[in-house]
């Protein structure tokens, strides 16, 4: 095991003496007396002084927790839910995520989550652990639901979260650590299932620090691993802890093992340089070599955590009931109260000038809408209410619409289940029935015109054609589009042009196979389904001119519009996919014309000639025109704009960009070369190949429209032992012959109709 050297690093001495001795700054000085406060159990006299100094709130937001548990997919996420409720008395016994025993997981609600063992919507509910109020939402970790997650992380204050000690830091471990970064979520992580086979926490701890670029130590040491797996030792407390009981509900401190001394006094130390690195107060006593207490330990350890410099790593066996009480401690201890986090919102009547929110309930409304559920009683919408109070019967404005809504009916969820509340502040998470809104959309009280920052959605990378089997069911089938896309914003329904199918989009095999058998469940309508198909993209490679006159006279008004100009690529790491610029200097066309122009290019944009799929990367310059007093139209324009394009496309070298997939494989080393060699013959580039004890991981880029049916061929290639993840990376060009075999096939399928 590799030793920490007992000096301290050369950048924590640095950084402490070039910091002026910053250990009375005014964050750690609050921070600090947060801690003492909620540690202080105050007499009658004391609290009625602190009634005079603090609001009434005060009190409740410190003791309230908004956490999220993310991880890659069959991390253990749901059964650990499963035992923070059971263990905070929320639920009474505990059922399996599987559900064979014909319950299920309380918080996968959905009958298709408990058949297929997967979370495919976050479910929300809120627990009490020691008089503390824990809103609690459980995220899917398969990647085609990445979106649940992203809405889920909007509004959390902070997550957890979980890693496998024997798969450790997966693909979809460092999309959900990417999310929790962009929303700047602080976070705890838990090394869970110590009690399998191949257990090492430290491994995983190693890989955390490397693959995600924590800076993280150990706050808890496992007590044996595998089948021994027995307790764990608090390095921060400097107790050992043993799980009794039928279902591990008994906590037992103990005496820490004789054989661990070293090993626990070594990882102490190690936690508490870590930590010392990123705070100033602990720094000063670590380099004066002074002892450091358990309550200056977990002072810092929380400053740290909140300002995510530090995450602390937990361990234990969700499973096994092991290790679950001391995680909601920590949870407790070192995530922040909603009133310790610094939330925006942008100011629509100042240009959307960012402003700070102050967290506070005595504040103006402002509450975001993060989730949407079709329930029993109409549509359920999710709130996280950022300052001000709801109460039911109150009205509140939508933003975003303008509309002025009464709020009927005001509950807390516990995944499926709710409970009537008639008001909810600044820091809580509840849901109101009969609003109609969309995912994203803002509410206040009408005083302000706040929105929040809107969400990253990602572009759906595959396209099903679905169609009712019978006509009557056209009403309902319509109704369950509508209501999946305001519910999802990466599930898309279009129609094809050409075929007047309907088509539906979304971010994988798996997403949309869930929604077409969720038609044929909640909405009583069998569907065909077509084949599936990849979301193809087009760009132009080179810069091409156009100079296009349209002009039609058959007797009454005429049609005149000239347009020229040129387009050109956009940079590839450009945000824009579109950009339209006129630069016409003078009145050659009038100034009224010039937006019918744009809507012209726009839709001409939407099919390109090469294969009939969206132009993106593209910018159009309008360098001069001419027009006619008399027969000019805004229709002749966009026309004008129409024709010209498609002139000029193919003049600009256009290509085709197709899906590029990030794949990650984990299979038994004896049939790495097998599988190796299918990714070559898939025109998949392998990027790495690690071992992890007998099996190897593979990561490769691999074009989407190969990997149909992959999952069967794994399955056959490997014995059933394979196993894999697939997540969008990036549109990149397709080779010449691909280009040229799906033009062909293009001009088939169009010739044959």
């Amino acid at each position: 095991m590799a030793r920490f050297p007992t000096s301290p690093s050369p950048n924590l001495l640095f950084r402490l003496f070039s910091s002026n001795k910053r250990s009375s700054s005014p964050t750690s000085a609050l921070l600090s007396g947060d801690f003492q406060l909620r540690q202080f159990s105050a007499g009658s006299a004391a609290r009625a002084a602190k009634d005079e100094k603090e609001p009434w709130w005060k009190e409740s937001m410190d003791k309230l927790r908004n956490i999220g548990i993310s991880a890659h997919i069959d991390s253990g996420k749901t059964t650990l839910t499963e035992r923070v409720l059971f263990y905070t008395g929320r639920i009474h016994e505990i059922h399996e995520v599987r559900g064979r025993d014909g319950v299920g997981a309380k918080m996968d609600s959905m009958d298709l989550e408990r058949e297929k063992g997967i979370t495919i919507q976050s479910a929300a509910t809120y627990c009490t652990w020691k008089d503390y109020k824990v809103n609690i939402i459980d995220t899917p970790g398969h990647v085609d639901f990445t979106i649940e997650v992203e809405r889920a992380l909007r509004v959390l204050d902070g997550a957890i979260l979980v890693l496998c000690s024997v798969g450790g830091v997966q693909s979809q471990s460092i999309t959900v650590d990417r999310q929790m970064r962009r929303y700047e979520v602080p976070r705890v992580a838990f090394i869970n299932k110590l009690d399998r086979m191949g257990a090492d926490p430290w491994k995983v701890l190693n890989q955390a620090r490397a693959k995600l670029r924590h800076h993280s130590a150990a706050v808890q040491v496992p007590i044996g691993l595998e089948e021994n797996f027995q307790g764990l030792i608090d390095l921060v407390h400097v107790k050992a802890y043993f799980f009794h009981g039928t279902s591990g509900e008994n906590v037992v401190a103990g005496e820490i093992p004789a054989d661990m001394d070293d090993l626990v006094a070594e990882k102490r130390r190690e936690l508490i340089e870590t930590v010392s690195e990123v705070d100033d107060v602990l720094a000063e006593k670590f380099l004066n070599d002074e002892p450091v207490s358990p309550a200056e330990l977990e002072e810092a350890i929380r400053r740290a955590t909140i300002a995510q410099k530090f995450v602390p790593v937990f361990m234990g066996s969700a499973f096994k009931n092991k290790g679950v009480q001391p995680l909601l401690d920590g949870v407790v201890s070192y995530l922040p109260s909603p009133n310790e986090v610094n939330n925006y919102a942008l100011d629509q009547s100042k240009e959307e000038e960012r402003v700070t929110l102050t967290g506070s309930p005595d504040g103006p409304l402002v509450a975001l809408a993060f989730k949407l559920e079709e329930g029993r009683f109409g549509q359920l919408t999710y709130l996280r209410v950022y300052e001000g109070v709801i109460k039911k019967g109150d009205f509140i404005i939508n933003v975003n619409t303008g509309k002025r809504i009464k709020v009927p009916r005001l509950v807390r969820m516990h995944s499926n289940d709710m409970e009537d509340i008639q008001e909810a502040h600044a820091g809580q998470i509840v849901a109101v029935f009969g609003v109609e809104c969309a995912s994203g959309d803002t509410f206040t009280d009408g005083t302000v015109k706040y929105t929040m920052t809107s969400m990253s959605v990602p572009e759906p990378v595959m396209s099903l054609a679905v169609q009712p089997v019978s006509k009557d069911s056209g009403g309902q089938f319509s109704k369950a589009l509508n209501r999946f896309q305001k519910e999802d914003p990466t599930f898309r329904v279009g129609l094809d042009p050409e075929s007047g199918q309907t088509i539906i989009s979304g971010m994988g095999e798996l997403h949309l196979d869930i929604y077409v058998e969720r038609i044929r469940r909640e909405y009583k309508v069998d569907a065909t389904v077509g084949k599936p198909r990849v979301n193809f993209r087009e760009t132009i490679t080179q810069r091409a001119e156009f100079d296009y006159l349209h002009k039609k006279q058959s007797g009454g008004a005429g049609q005149y519009g000239r347009v020229t100009g040129y387009v050109e690529p956009l940079p590839l790491d450009s945000k824009e996919k579109f950009e339209f610029e006129n630069m016409i200097v003078g009145q050659a066309i009038p100034s009224g014309f010039i937006p019918a122009i744009e809507k012209g290019f726009k839709e001409a944009a939407n099919s390109g000639s090469l294969i009939g799929h969206p132009v993106e990367n593209i910018r159009i310059v309008l360098t001069d025109g001419a027009s006619h007093a008399v027969d000019s139209s805004e229709l002749a324009f966009k026309m004008a704009a129409i024709y010209a394009f498609r002139l000029c496309y193919t003049a600009a070298r256009p290509v085709i960009l197709e899906p590029v997939m990030l794949v990650e494989l984990k299979v038994p080393t004896e049939f790495q070369g097998t599988v190796a060699g299918d990714i070559n013959k898939r025109k998949g580039i392998i990027v790495g190949n690690d071992q992890e004890g007998d099996d190897s991981v593979i990561s490769a880029h691999v074009p989407l429209n190969n990997m149909f049916g992959y999952s069967t061929s794994l399955r056959s290639m490997t014995q059933g032992k394979g196993e894999f993840t697939m997540e969008y990376k990036e549109h990149s060009a397709v080779s010449n012959e691909v280009q040229s075999q799906l033009v062909n096939a293009h001009n088939a399928s169009k010739a044959s109709d």
